[in-house]
């Protein structure tokens, strides 16, 4: 897990220049998704699904991120695939919320989540809570 945090970090605080508490408590029970290469010490992307219930009533996706060596590869869009068919089969017929960065909308946009509030700061960046539809 070490190496995930580092991660996070380095794409949240450091180059996000953003400060907050990445240690949430949802990390334990969470079931993590990241791209290794074996020339890297940190993933080159990674993402966590949550229970329904912890964030959300529903299952959520986030903490998503892929760091500069994983960029331009197209392994965000094969990462979030994969993170909705995990979180799809673990939980069918029900739907699946994020918290968004808001220029990301149209990337989430593109793999079946709809806008589900307005805009709204969450450590000072925007962000739209987004749905989609089980």
């Amino acid at each position: 897990m070490q190496f995930i945090y580092m991660a996070r970090q380095q794409v949240f605080s450091l180059e996000q220049n953003c400060v907050y508490l990445d240690a949430d408590g949802s990390d334990e029970p969470a079931f993590h998704l990241a791209a290794w290469a074996p020339e890297h010490r940190v993933p080159l992307a990674y993402a966590r699904i949550v229970d329904p219930g912890v964030k959300y009533a529903e299952p959520s996706i986030g903490r998503v991120i892929t760091t500069t060596a994983g960029r331009g590869a197209g392994l965000g869009r094969e990462l979030i695939q994969r993170a909705v068919a995990q979180t799809v089969e673990a939980f069918p017929g029900q739907g699946i919320r994020i918290s968004a960065q808001s220029h990301l909308q149209a990337f989430y946009q593109a793999v079946g989540f709809a806008i589900a509030s307005e805009r709204y700061l969450e450590d000072g960046i925007p962000h739209t809570e987004m749905l989609r539809k089980g």
